[in-house]
């Protein structure tokens, strides 16, 4: 039977714990055997969380006996990691073992080092951050999960649900894993990754500047044809010195900063009207509902109609 060690700290975040403890004790073989083992293995036995404390039968000992380890994400009131649970995960993958983080598991995982020099991801709202505290780390923020092998992470909490089942099938096939997808009543794969998800802000607009006008009028003239050339002339520049300033102020250039305003408002459009593809590609100056679908996909990782049903009704 495959043990899978649930590692719990404190300030667990019980969401995170919850979805594989649930996934992986539920999936059952053709022939009703269940094929996982599930342990919730504590830096204590009473583990407190934001909200209530976790027995937790297993200590630390406990993931080296264990086929899969999954690292749940900590509050943000949680300290560091405790030594000793970074000690214990660096001795698991000595020995082959199988760790995957959740959501702000990634974290954990990548202050034990097992994380220099791969791919990994996290939840979006933190993928720069975890960037900048973990520069040897590949930081992957518009996916649901990263396999390299024997390091899994996962992005938001239910993108741990993905990555459970990811694993599900790899052990016992798509078919055992489709049954526990029906289960959990989800998708074995879904479309699209986390960029979907992610809240664009509004693009930067210097307050103040030379640019100021003009971005200000961008804004509002998003569906009309707007080149560089005509960006610079309004603020009375060349190209060449409109560029460079742009950069200054923005930190990207002008027709990106132009592409990333209209995806928004397509964003927006998509989320509360009931206008057509064709129609919001015009009004969010794509020119083309073929052109619109390319950018959109190529941003938001989706479908605008996929988009459209995962965000119309909770917005």
């Amino acid at each position: 039977m495959h043990t899978v060690a649930i590692l719990v700290m404190d300030h667990t975040v019980v969401y995170d714990m919850a979805i594989p403890v649930e996934v992986f004790g539920r999936v059952r073989l053709p022939d009703g055997r269940s094929p996982y083992r599930v342990r919730i293995c504590g830096t204590q036995p009473q583990v407190p969380t934001e909200t209530f404390t976790i027995h937790a039968p297993w200590g630390l000992d406990a993931l080296a006996d264990a086929d899969t380890v999954i690292v749940p994400g900590c509050s943000e009131t949680a300290g560091p990691p405790p030594v000793e649970a970074l000690e214990a995960l660096r001795d698991a993958a000595a020995h082959g073992t199988r760790i995957a983080s959740i959501c702000a598991g990634a974290f954990i995982l990548a202050a034990t080092g097992l994380l220099d020099g791969l791919a990994a991801t996290t939840h979006w709202i933190a993928a720069q951050y975890f960037a900048e505290m973990f520069p040897k780390v590949d930081v992957r923020p518009d996916v649901l999960y990263v396999d390299n092998g024997q390091l899994l992470t996962s992005a938001g909490a239910s993108a741990g649900l993905d990555l459970c089942l990811h694993m599900i099938r790899r052990d016992l096939g798509s078919a055992v894993a489709a049954d526990a997808a029906r289960l959990a009543v989800t998708p074995l794969e879904r479309e699209g990754g986390q960029a979907q998800y992610i809240a664009h802000e509004r693009p930067a607009v210097p307050r103040g500047s030379l640019l100021e006008p003009t971005l200000t009028w961008i804004e509002d003239h998003l569906k009309d044809d707007i080149t560089l050339e005509g960006m610079a002339a309004r603020c009375g520049m060349s190209t060449r010195t409109f560029s460079r300033r742009f950069r200054e102020h923005t930190g990207t250039t002008p027709l990106q900063w132009l592409l990333r305003a209209r995806v928004r408002r397509a964003q927006y459009l998509l989320e509360h009207t009931d206008h057509s593809v064709e129609r919001i590609a015009v009004q969010a100056g794509f020119g083309s509902a073929t052109a619109f679908r390319e950018r959109f996909k190529r941003v938001a990782g989706t479908t605008p109609q996929t988009y459209r049903a995962a965000f119309r009704s909770s917005r």
